[in-house]
């Protein structure tokens, strides 16, 4: 009789059975790294690149645009190339962010975004006293306005004109922000532009930079022989500003003015709070502005009841005025509180937000666009005025040859003594049935 082992027979199963096992592990295994990408071990560069894409991401007006430019392969291209200094990784960011076509969404390196916040406290700048924008059908760098008394104003270049070269570089091959911030410098150093004239001159400029005071706001009394005017310049629209207008309309209501000149020429934006906040001076329970995001239109921004000033109004823009002063200028209008007098305004209703990044470096996206009270949408398309001034254009807006000024002073004029007409018919209408009443008291 022949004997079976029992252990063998188990040693033999068990060792199929571990066979089996570690198969399949390794089989899974295969599949998993085959199915899966490899993931990396991303360096400081490759974060913030990665940073800048998830803000862009969540937030860009025009989402519809990442499948056309295939996003996320931007993404993957731009963290997968070696990037050892933070040169590299601006550099892979901004061409991640080219594809979009926004000219306003865009990186701002350490130096250019301290500058522009700068500016929008509203202290002074080092350059020409260039404000910019980016054409959205063809790239082209465009002369917003010159900042009073700036080497550019004293230059007469004039809202519209395209910047052709910076010291030799293309600005439309640079872009906006590498444009701006080759036109700043140390007070005393030069730089050569070429610029084109809205009537198509070339023109060739060696401009010295020096300090540009930006004095945000100014004002004065106008008086003559049968008004008293006040005049209110706002050159940009700073974190300070809705300040320093209430003090200048609390100034000018001491000196009992019958009427405001508002002036917005070559006023390009600046912050949107503070254009709102300007806004509900003048506007009691009135719509500012409709914004738009990428999911939905929101409920109009009102105005606050009380006002600063409810008085006569007439408001000056031309091609200079753009973003936060256009927000103004379309509820002015829209509501019917202000004529409009001038030329066509710029035409930028898109709104960016501006965030840390955090090397140091900021991001500028643009997050919304916003349309006036009435519904328009004014993206390269401006605001008409209610009535077009003379050209040419004054060059230098509240000086005493600015002949717009004195049409709108005129134009005030007329508006007082129509105003005083009616009211004198008024009363007249009211003695009279005053006298009426007494006479049939009397029968």
């Amino acid at each position: 009789m022949q004997l079976v082992n029992p252990m063998l027979s188990t040693v033999k199963t068990c060792s199929k059975t571990f066979r089996r096992f570690i198969a399949g592990i390794i089989s899974f295994a295969l599949i998993f790294l085959i199915g899966t990408e490899p993931i990396l071990a991303l360096n400081d560069g490759q974060q913030l690149v990665l940073e800048a894409w998830n803000i862009v991401n969540e937030g860009f007006l025009n989402p519809d645009k990442f499948n056309e430019v295939q996003w996320k392969r931007l993404r993957q291209q731009a963290i997968e190339k070696p990037i050892t200094t933070s040169d590299e990784a601006y550099s892979a960011i901004e061409k991640m962010l080219s594809p979009l076509g926004d000219p306003y969404t865009r990186l701002l390196r350490p130096d250019d975004f301290v500058a522009l916040k700068g500016s929008n406290i509203g202290s002074e700048i080092n350059g020409i006293g260039l404000q910019l924008g980016a054409r959205n059908d063809d790239g082209e760098i465009v002369v917003i306005a010159p900042l009073e008394g700036s080497p550019a104003a004293d230059a007469e270049i004039v809202s519209g004109s395209i910047l052709l070269k910076v010291d030799n570089d293309s600005p439309k091959r640079l872009g906006l922000e590498a444009t701006a911030s080759k036109l700043r410098g140390e007070t005393g150093s030069k730089v050569f532009i070429t610029i084109q004239t809205p009537d198509e001159q070339t023109k060739e400029l060696t401009l010295e930079r020096r300090s540009v005071d930006l004095r945000p706001v100014r004002t004065r009394r106008i008086r003559n022989e049968n008004h008293t005017l006040g005049y209110l310049r706002i050159t940009q629209f700073s974190e300070g500003v809705p300040e320093k207008v209430k003090e200048a309309l609390n100034e000018l209501s001491e000196k009992d003015v019958e009427g405001i000149v508002l002036d917005l020429r070559n006023n390009s934006g600046g912050l949107v709070s503070s254009g709102l906040a300007v806004a509900d001076a003048f506007l009691s329970e009135k719509p500012i502005v409709e914004t738009k995001n990428r999911d939905e239109i929101n409920d109009p921004i009102p105005a606050d009841k009380e006002t600063l000033y409810d008085g006569p109004l007439v408001t000056l823009v031309n091609g200079g005025t753009a973003s936060a002063s256009e927000i103004l200028a379309g509820a002015l209008q829209d509501n019917h509180r202000s004529l409009l007098i001038g030329s066509r305004t710029f035409g930028k209703g898109l709104i960016q937000s501006l965030t840390n990044l955090s090397d140091g470096s900021g991001l500028a996206v643009t997050v919304a666009s916003y349309l006036t009270p009435s519904g328009r949408d004014i993206q390269n398309l401006g605001i008409e005025p209610d009535r077009y001034l003379e050209i040419p254009e004054p060059l230098n807006p509240g000086g005493p040859e600015d002949r717009w000024l004195q049409d709108a002073e005129l134009l005030m004029e007329a508006s007082l003594d129509l105003q005083d007409i009616e009211g004198s018919e008024k009363q007249g209408i009211a003695d009279e049935d005053s006298n009426h009443l007494e006479d049939e008291n009397n029968i």
